[in-house]
């Protein structure tokens, strides 16, 4: 069975690589990576380095290391909570002193399809790719941000639920756990966010009100809160946009696109069922197996179709 190629459009390339990724110099102290990474005044933070260090023009998960023309190592929102739950100081420390190294890079010759990257996503457990040219000098980072920005979605995603690829392995915390405590939690569970949740005594069920994510534990450090007095319900944001598992992906890219956020919060059975699809999830969409697995179901579809519609004509010929 033949299927228009558009149906299953993946994302075009270009549009999946950041050009201007933030760059930073290993003598960057991690307080003004912060800033730069937050954009909370980045473009007036005075870095002990020269110019090299640059400022984007939007918030940004990641910034990479590089010297020269070389790239020595990333700094991600996720090492943040990390160093945030270890209660390192922030002001003392270089970013060279904290980098993850070596970074994992992609060649663009190898750069043919999204597959490529979205197995080094897998399998180093990443969410930050560098493409590099023969030389190994920088062109460009792929994530899964850049990738659900650029994906053509209406087909495909309209044919799944938020049920296929959500995940059920959330954390959550009560309304009245110190922020230092969800990064701690985040980093000992390997998840980016925390759903912030409220007893209803006489319903006996647990209210989700709120979300705390790792960009906004970066904030929090960059604005020198003291994280272990503060509360989750006063910085938490709050109210929550739920989907259900009934939802199709598409509802879900569109409402991340609405919301300029990078998860959702999916509930069912009045909150007595927790779920959370992010970026990353919706990308699962593209597996390969997913794929054929899409594809074997249409084409069941479309076939007892077909036998209804022969035996629909051939009754009514007898009929006549």
């Amino acid at each position: 069975m033949q299927f228009n190629n558009s149906f299953f459009a993946a994302p075009d390339l270009e549009t999946t690589i950041d050009r201007q990724p933030l760059l930073i110099s290993p003598e960057t102290t991690l307080q003004n990576a912060i800033a730069l990474m937050s954009q909370i005044g980045g473009s007036n933070c005075n870095l002990e380095k020269d110019n090299q260090d640059s400022t984007a023009t939007k918030p940004s998960s990641c910034a990479l290391v590089t010297e020269g023309a070389e790239i020595k190592g990333i700094l991600t929102e996720r090492d943040i909570v990390k160093l945030t739950a270890s209660a390192i100081a922030f002001k003392n420390v270089t970013v060279a002193e904290v980098m993850t190294s070596p970074v994992v890079t992609l060649k663009e010759n190898n750069f043919q399809d999204i597959f490529a990257a979205l197995f080094l996503f897998r399998r180093y457990r990443i969410r930050h790719l560098p493409l590099v040219d023969d030389d190994d000098r920088l062109i460009g980072v792929i994530s899964p941000e850049t990738i659900r920005h650029a994906m053509r979605p209406a087909n495909l995603l309209k044919l799944r639920r938020v049920a296929d690829v959500m995940s059920k392995n959330i954390i959550t915390a009560d309304v009245t756990t110190s922020v230092l405590k969800l990064a701690q939690l985040m980093t000992e569970n390997r998840v980016s966010c925390i759903i912030i949740t409220q007893e209803d005594i006489e319903e006996n069920i647990i209210i989700p009100t709120g979300i705390i994510t790792e960009r906004d534990i970066m904030q929090f450090q960059f604005l020198e809160l003291n994280l272990s007095q503060i509360m989750a319900e006063e910085v938490m944001s709050s109210p929550l946009l739920l989907l259900s598992p009934e939802d199709s992906l598409l509802t879900a890219h569109q409402e991340m696109a609405k919301k300029r956020v990078r998860r959702l919060v999916v509930s069912w059975n009045w909150g007595r069922g927790l779920g959370i699809i992010t970026q990353t999830s919706l990308l699962k969409i593209f597996d390969p197996m997913e794929m054929y697995s899409v594809i074997e179901s249409l084409q069941r579809t479309v076939q007892q179709l077909e036998n209804e519609n022969r035996q629909l004509i051939k009754k009514t010929k007898d009929n006549n």
